[in-house]
């Protein structure tokens, strides 16, 4: 247990650049907020290397913190790293997830392509975990699943279900060639999609908020779909529409 108490200490400035992709890239760390979100990365077994903590604050006697270090921070360091207009005064420095990217007894995908605005993904990764899929994966363009904004909005899903990288065009190859059907979304040539029945195993492709799903994709899946429309909107929201149509696939 050690504790700082000046925000210029290097440490301080460590955590702050975890707000980076490009620093958690480099270190392989990323940084939670909240208790919530604190207490679901220290469920995860090796997940949490390090707990920061306001001096203010007490850790909850149920966590099981043996053999993680533990910060103790004032208020000062605790505004200087929280990207929260409340902060609860808590961090978790979590190593990033060791994923399971085999195909292996896994039948519903998510594959998401170049969503960029972090509170619809980490909405889509919270809807698609509770809905029971086994595997999501972000295409290029798609905002990293570290981001601050991102994890908030997955409320801790992020934890339960594996969120891979990786380029769809080789992931939509994979899953055809397992036999699994793949369903993009999109207005063009596709059927509603109360006329495809829940199934078992398929994987849903979702796309850009305003340019849709690249085309190039949409040519390479089993059908499209789309959502009907009745009132004067152009669109639904994306981590709506994914929403809708994961709990329709659902069986």
């Amino acid at each position: 247990m050690r504790r700082i108490e000046s925000s210029k200490n290097p440490k301080v400035k460590q955590w702050k650049k975890l707000h980076t992709r490009k620093e958690r890239e480099k270190k392989g760390l990323f940084l939670v907020e909240g208790f919530h979100m604190v207490e679901e990365a220290l469920y995860t077994n090796g997940t949490v290397n390090e707990l920061i903590i306001n001096e203010k604050t007490e850790i909850p006697s149920k966590w099981d913190i043996t053999n993680i270090d533990v910060t103790y921070v004032n208020d000062e360091i605790i505004a200087v790293i929280s990207e929260t207009e409340a902060p609860q005064g808590i961090f978790a420095v979590c190593n990033k997830l060791t994923l399971d990217t085999s195909l292996d007894n896994k039948n519903k995908y998510l594959l998401i392509d170049a969503v960029q605005d972090p509170g619809n993904v980490g909405t889509i990764i919270r809807t698609a975990e509770a809905v029971g899929i086994d595997a999501i994966v972000l295409g290029n363009g798609t905002v990293d699943a570290y981001n601050p904004k991102v994890l908030r909005a997955t409320q801790g899903a992020i934890f339960h279900v594996p969120v891979v990288k990786g380029s769809l065009v080789d992931w939509v190859r994979l899953l055809k060639e397992k036999n699994v059907s793949i369903f993009g979304t999109s207005l063009q040539n596709g059927v509603d999609y109360r006329e495809i029945t829940p199934r078992s195993k398929f994987a849903l492709l979702v796309g850009n908020e305003g340019n849709g799903v690249n085309e190039e994709l949409l040519k390479s899946t089993t059908s499209n779909i789309y959502i009907p429309i009745y009132g004067k909107s152009e669109s639904l929201n994306v981590a709506v529409a994914t929403g809708i149509v994961l709990y329709h696939f659902q069986q």
